[in-house]
């Protein structure tokens, strides 16, 4: 396939970086040049633009080739390897990595990072999650290709609705122990992720110069995409975190990339480490957007206020719907910056673009006394739950989102019946799985 063709045609000289990133957040991050990588660091990380995630894509393999390996890879899940009568050896080798708990794991730390994250709320948290993580990563090009289907316009709302489930898990409390929804939504994600590696490299569109599908380099990346959505870009709305805090979300995030399957050697451990990722990200990914990145980009754009506020059409309904795609554009503008934002056609509003220095001029005022009243602290770790909880269970109503991702698996997350409840099973005729053309779609959960 010809690079220069519609879907793929890089725009010509465009100005996306803000002193060493791809994205006007400077101001909330080290200097680019006190965290630029080495040559033989860029190298290193050149490697893994060809590779995938091994044993995610072993399983995968296994769940193609066995009419049962979608039931095999739920019951782990569910209740471990050793509920799997007769594991394959695939299925082995992945959940005694995922079953390894690194010396490096605290809970502690991942229950502050939950904690800090709530604070953020639905209006720092939601608006940086959906136009920092998600628009912001609709930057880089190649990661953007298999997101490429017939219906992203009406899958747009969907995969809003269903990444922030996802967060919702991996962010409350106790989220990421082994058998908690965090954790098993995110190896759902894992495998989901290798099966569209799968049917990406069958087809013969692929373009080599998009490197290798969904490639490890891409999925520490998006990792890096969404601690800025939880870390950075709320700061943009005027909140304020501690070193301790910012460690400890740091961690969360690690703690994330591991379940995720990235290397040691490319996950990040603090946040000078993503902000050199998100350096060489920049070097990488984020230097040529294209019709593709701009047709994610505007799909989601109209997207976000029927998310979240629904189809109604009384006025009340459509003044809302305005207010937050308005609100929503002009905090894309702040944080990726006005060159970044034309290009990818977001609306230029300078009403909205004052009303979100206001909020963020308002919001900064509220944190000072905050940070020296520690049950105001609690409080709005508390409401920033609650909020979050009440949208994410919103949006999963109206949007019909699937949390159990059977629907990119084209079989159902059910178990066959007739399973015990000590996990013996009697012979299996579960449907058949595949990872053909309609798993394209389940990128969508955390690119």
């Amino acid at each position: 396939m010809d690079a220069s063709s519609t879907h793929g045609a890089p725009q010509p000289d465009s100005p996306l970086f803000h002193d060493g990133y791809p994205f006007d957040v400077a101001t909330w991050l080290p200097p680019a040049r006190d965290v630029a990588a080495t040559p033989a660091q860029r190298a290193n990380h050149q490697r893994y633009t060809r590779v995938g995630d091994p044993a995610a894509d072993a399983v995968a393999a296994m769940v193609r080739r066995l009419p049962h390996g979608r039931w095999l890879f739920e019951l782990a899940v569910e209740h471990g390897i050793d509920a799997v009568p007769d594991a394959p050896e695939e299925l082995v080798a992945f959940f005694a990595e995922v079953d390894t708990e690194p010396f490096w794991h605290d809970r502690a730390q991942l229950d502050l990072a939950c904690r800090v994250i709530a604070r953020t709320g639905v209006i720092a948290g939601f608006t940086s999650l959906a136009m920092l993580s998600l628009m912001g990563g609709y930057q880089a090009w190649r990661i953007v290709k298999p997101l490429r289907n017939g219906d992203l316009d009406r899958m747009a709302a969907r995969r809003i609705a269903e990444t922030t489930a996802w967060l919702d898990d991996i962010t409350t409390p106790g989220g990421l122990e082994r058998f908690a929804a965090g954790t098993k939504s995110t190896l759902r994600i894992r495998l989901i992720h290798a099966l569209v590696r799968a049917g990406m490299t069958r087809r013969p569109d692929w373009n080599d110069q998009w490197h290798h599908p969904l490639n490890e380099s891409q999925v520490a990346g998006t990792l890096t995409a969404f601690w800025l959505g939880t870390l950075i870009g709320p700061q943009a709305l005027g909140m304020q975190f501690t070193a301790r805090e910012a460690d400890a979300v740091a961690h969360l995030w690690r703690t994330v990339g591991r379940l995720l399957g990235i290397s040691p050697n490319l996950l990040p451990t603090n946040s000078r480490d993503h902000a050199r990722m998100l350096s060489m990200q920049g070097e990488l990914e984020f230097g040529r957007p294209d019709q593709d990145s701009i047709h994610m980009a505007r799909a989601l754009a109209t997207a976000i206020g029927p998310a979240v506020i629904g189809e109604g059409t009384d006025l009340i309904s459509r003044t809302s719907r305005a207010a937050v795609t308005g609100f929503m554009a002009a905090y894309a503008r702040k944080v990726l910056g006005q060159a970044n934002a034309d290009i990818l056609g977001l609306d230029d509003s300078p009403t909205f673009q004052i009303t979100v220095t206001a909020v963020a001029t308002g919001i900064r005022a509220l944190e000072y006394p905050r940070r020296l009243l520690p049950a105001v602290t609690r409080w709005q770790e508390r409401h920033g739950h609650r909020t979050r909880t009440a949208l994410t269970q919103r949006l999963i109503r109206l949007h019909h989102a699937d949390r159990s991702y059977a629907r990119h698996h084209g079989a159902p997350p059910t178990m066959p019946a007739g399973r015990n409840t000590a996990g013996q099973a009697p012979p299996v005729s579960a449907h058949p799985t595949t990872g053909g053309p309609g798993t394209t779609r389940a990128i969508q959960q955390v690119s």
